[in-house]
């Protein structure tokens, strides 16, 4: 984690919902979440686990982030998930040592 790194990041509800918020620190706004102290949201739709984070240099670009992920429908939000992964996967592939 870079110093003035933010970060956006994806929880799925008890109730299959998506919530998408930015933080410097996802594990302790997760588990603000998790706690029932986070978001309103999260207090009406306990979180399950967290789905993903990507890391932004700056809280400007993690919020417009936050804005374009916040305007897709829920299978989109989890083609931006499963995206992600795929990536993560390719990437661990190709940087294993022989």
């Amino acid at each position: 984690m870079r110093p003035g790194a933010w970060f956006l990041y994806l929880i799925e509800c008890r109730d299959g919902s998506i919530y998408t918020g930015i933080a410097i620190d996802v594990a302790l706004r997760y588990a603000a979440h998790a706690s029932g102290k986070g978001a309103r949201y999260t207090r009406a739709h306990p979180p399950a686990r967290l789905l993903a984070s990507v890391e932004y240099p700056d809280r400007s670009s993690a919020l417009k982030a936050e804005y374009r992920i916040k305007q897709l429908n829920p299978a989109a939000k989890r083609r931006f998930v499963a995206d992600l992964s795929a990536a993560s996967e390719k990437e661990l592939a190709e940087n294993k040592t022989p």
